[in-house]
C-alpha cells in the first residue's frame, strides 16, 4: 500500500497543529520529521523537544530521519521522544549494525538511508533485518530542491533485490516528488513517499496528499 508521508520541514510552523490537522483529515498516516545538525548537512531543523511536543498531540506514524553526524549517541533517544521509525544514514553510522538493531531493541523501526550517490551495495549486510531503506532523491540538507531522476534506477534495482532475497523491508524515498513525478517512483516500487513542498507548498495540502495517493497507485495498478 503506498502510503504519502507529509514532511514537517516544509510546514508553516506557526500553524503546525492546524496544518497536521489537515493532512490527518486527508488520511495521512505517517509524519516525516527531519532533524538536521548543521554537520551532516549545513541545515538546522527540529530536535528532541519537538518531537516529545508533537507525540503529545498527533496519533500518526513519526518516521524520523536523523540527518546527524552522531546518530548513536541520539538514535535511541529519539524512540523515548515519540518516534515511531527512526533512520539513520549510512554514511554517518561506522557501526550501522549496531544502530540499527539499538532503535529496535527500543522498541522503533529502524530505517537506513543512502544519499543519491551512495551504492546500493553498502547495504548488503543489514537488508536480511532492516525495516525500510530511504533512498534520497536529492543530496538531503535543503527542501524544494529538484528530484534526481537516476535514484529511480536505485530504486528498481533494491526492489528486484527485495524480491530475490525474499524480504519485507518497505521502501522511501525522499525528495523533489511530487503529483508529477509520484506516479514514476510508486511504479518503480516505492511504498513511503515523502513529500515536503508538494503538500505544504499547496494551496490545498490536504488536496495535495490525496491527488498524490491518487496518482501513485493509478501508476501501481497499470504496472500489476
Amino acid at each position: 500500500m503506498i502510503e504519502i508521508l507529509p514532511s514537517l520541514l516544509a510546514a508553516d510552523f506557526a500553524r503546525l497543529g492546524e496544518q497536521i490537522a489537515c493532512v490527518t483529515g486527508a488520511g495521512a498516516k505517517f509524519l516525516h520529521f527531519d532533524v538536521m545538525d548543521g554537520h551532516f548537512v549545513p541545515n538546522i531543523s527540529f530536535g528532541l523537544p519537538v518531537l516529545e511536543s508533537l507525540r503529545k498531540s498527533t496519533r500518526l506514524t513519526l518516521d524520523v530521519h536523523l540527518m546527524i553526524a552522531d546518530a548513536d549517541s541520539y538514535a535511541a533517544r529519539f524512540v523515548t521522544a515519540g518516534a515511531d521509525c527512526v533512520s539513520v544514514h549510512q554514511e554517518a553510522c561506522p557501526n550501522l549494525d549496531r544502530t540499527l538493531r539499538a532503535i529496535q531493541g527500543e522498541g522503533a523501526k529502524a530505517g537506513v538511508v543512502l544519499n543519491p550517490a551512495t551504492p546500493l551495495a553498502t547495504l548488503e549486510h543489514v537488508l536480511p533485518f532492516v525495516d525500510y531503506v530511504l533512498l534520497m532523491s536529492v543530496n538531503p540538507g535543503y527542501g524544494g530542491q529538484r528530484f534526481i531522476p537516476y535514484v529511480l534506477d536505485k530504486v528498481r534495482a533494491l526492489k528486484a533485490r527485495r524480491d530475490e532475497l525474499g524480504l519485507p523491508f518497505a521502501i522511501e524515498i525522499d525528495g523533489g516528488v511530487s503529483v508529477d513525478n509520484v506516479g514514476m517512483v510508486a511504479a518503480a516500487g516505492v511504498d513511503w513517499v515523502v513529500a515536503g513542498s508538494s503538500v505544504f507548498g499547496a494551496a490545498d495540502p490536504a488536496k495535495a496528499v490525496a491527488d498524490m495517493r491518487r496518482a501513485a497507485l493509478d501508476a501501481t495498478a497499470r504496472v500489476a
